[in-house]
This record gives structure tokens, C-alpha cells and sequence, in this order.
């Protein structure tokens, strides 16, 4: 990779993604901060993602990745050690950026220097339909208040400074809930933020009963090695205890098959506007062509 440095480097793993990342990458082409490059890394994927990308010709997208399967987490390692951007921002291979996504974070990080990572509210949808949004702590003291229940910082919307990336890296070894480790493991020595804004449409079909549990029991895990650092034993025990009763509502919800209402407990109503912007969206992705 040469040329002149990207103010920001959009950081990406895709695995058998060919039905979503078009419109990914195309919600990035459309951004009103053009001033980016798409550090996209191929986790061994065997339908045609690849193809889908390198059909879509921008000197912007730099595609990485070989035949093996390293996992989210790792492949997000390698991205962050290739990315050139002043900032950093995530997105994943089946969601869509709303239009001054890059330009409002950046513009927040530029005014706001003590800021290390910022995230937005996201909006959840399965196909054309809007479900709900997902929601955001306000400023640090809110965020570190949730730390033991799960941080309420959607992983898709992040954006923040390289150099705050490449000194705290995602665990290689987790399978699941990687963000969630990472901010455990960080908050005490950084300062995150959230906006407002609905920045970010995040794809959920419907909710996965496995991928749920097995994130819960990470996150366990996870406030089992970390959180200690952060508080009381018997705050540490009372998120443990949370997360497995958690658990155990998703398998009560999902088995008696109300996963909509299942995904609604979990998010915050659409506002009217969103309702009458989302369609308009949707239009502009669908008449991008190939």
C-alpha cells in the first residue's frame, strides 16, 4: 500500500459475506468525509466475497487475507497494524454506514483531543424493516457505570485515534464478544464517548441462541480475569450472576420462538424521522448498480 496518508482507515473482516459487503463498501463510497481507505482483510471465504470486492473497482479499498480462517478478532489485528489513517473506524462486512458517518466521528475526535474511542447509537434492521436502535452510553462516567452489566458501546459504530488501537489489540483468542473483553480490559486507562446520532445500520436478522450464549459466557469470563481491576469482588460476582441470568431469559424468550420481541427488550423505539429516512436509504443502495 502507497500514496498520500487517509485521514481515516475503515477496518473490515468479512467471511462468506457476498450477499452484504457491496452495500457495505457502497455506504462507505458514498460518505461526505472521502477522505478514507478500507483495510479489508478475507477471512477464508469460499462463496465469492472476494470476487464481489475486487469487482468494485476504488483505489480507496485495499483487500488483504489468504485461504486460512483466523477469526474476527485476529484478522482485526492484522487490519489495525495495516491501516494508515489518523483514526480508526470499525464496520462489519454486513452492515451500512449512514452518509456523514466518518465526517461527524472525526469532527468529534478533532474537537474533543482527550477522546480515545467514540461510538454511536445503530439502528438494527432485517432487510427493509427497522426494528429498533441500539443504544449508547453519553460520556465515560455513564459507560464505565455499565461496565459490569455489559457496555452499552455497539462495536460496529466505533471510530477512534490509530495510535489508542494499536496500544490495546483485541484478544486473538476469543471467538466472541471481543469488543466487549477490550473494553473491559481498557476503560480504566482510556476515555470513551458516545453520540447521539444514528450513524450506523446494524444487520440482525434474528437472534442466535448459540452466538448468545457463548457471548455471555466469554463476557464472564472476561469480568471473571478483568474485572476485578475495576471494582468490589462482589460487584465482579453480581455481573457474573447478571449475565448468566441473562442467559437464561434468551433461552426462556427464544424458546417459545418470540424472537422479535426478543430483539425489541434489548433496544430503544425508532424515532419518526429515522422511519422516513431508512426507505430513502435503502433506494439509494439498491440503485447503486454493480
Amino acid at each position: 500500500m502507497a500514496g498520500r496518508q487517509p485521514l481515516v482507515s475503515v477496518v473490515m473482516s468479512m467471511r462468506n459475506a457476498s450477499a452484504t459487503v457491496r452495500d457495505t463498501i457502497r455506504s462507505l463510497q458514498w460518505q461526505t468525509l472521502g477522505d478514507w481507505e478500507l483495510v479489508l482483510l478475507d477471512d477464508g471465504s469460499t462463496d465469492g466475497s472476494v470476487s464481489v470486492v475486487q469487482s468494485m473497482k476504488d483505489d480507496r479499498i485495499h483487500l488483504y487475507g489468504d485461504s486460512s480462517r483466523k477469526g474476527l478478532a485476529a484478522r482485526l489485528n492484522e487490519a489495525v497494524a495495516l491501516a494508515r489513517g489518523r483514526f480508526i473506524a470499525r464496520i462489519d462486512a454486513d452492515d451500512i454506514c449512514f452518509p456523514a458517518r466518518l465526517e461527524k466521528q472525526v469532527r468529534y475526535l478533532e474537537d474533543h483531543p482527550e477522546i480515545d474511542l467514540l461510538a454511536s447509537r445503530a439502528a438494527v434492521f432485517a432487510g427493509r424493516d427497522l426494528i429498533g436502535l441500539m443504544p449508547v452510553g453519553t460520556d465515560h462516567p455513564d459507560i464505565m457505570r455499565q461496565a459490569f452489566r455489559g457496555f452499552s458501546f455497539p462495536h460496529p459504530t466505533w471510530c477512534g485515534r490509530a495510535e489508542w488501537y494499536r496500544a490495546n489489540p483485541y484478544d486473538g483468542a476469543l471467538g466472541k464478544t471481543q469488543d466487549q473483553d477490550l473494553l473491559l480490559r481498557t476503560c480504566s486507562h482510556s476515555t470513551f464517548a458516545g453520540m447521539p446520532d444514528v450513524l450506523v445500520g446494524y444487520r440482525q436478522q434474528k437472534l442466535d441462541i448459540g452466538k448468545l450464549l457463548r457471548g455471555r459466557f466469554i463476557f464472564m469470563r472476561s469480568l471473571w480475569r478483568h474485572g476485578r481491576a475495576l471494582g468490589p469482588p462482589s460487584s465482579v460476582i453480581g455481573g457474573i450472576a447478571m449475565q448468566a441470568a441473562k442467559g437464561a431469559a434468551d433461552v426462556a424468550i427464544l424458546s417459545l420462538g418470540l424472537n422479535r420481541w426478543g430483539q425489541l427488550r434489548r433496544l430503544e423505539p425508532i424515532p419518526r424521522s429515522m422511519r422516513d429516512e431508512w426507505p430513502a436509504l435503502c433506494d439509494r443502495l439498491q440503485s447503486s448498480g454493480p
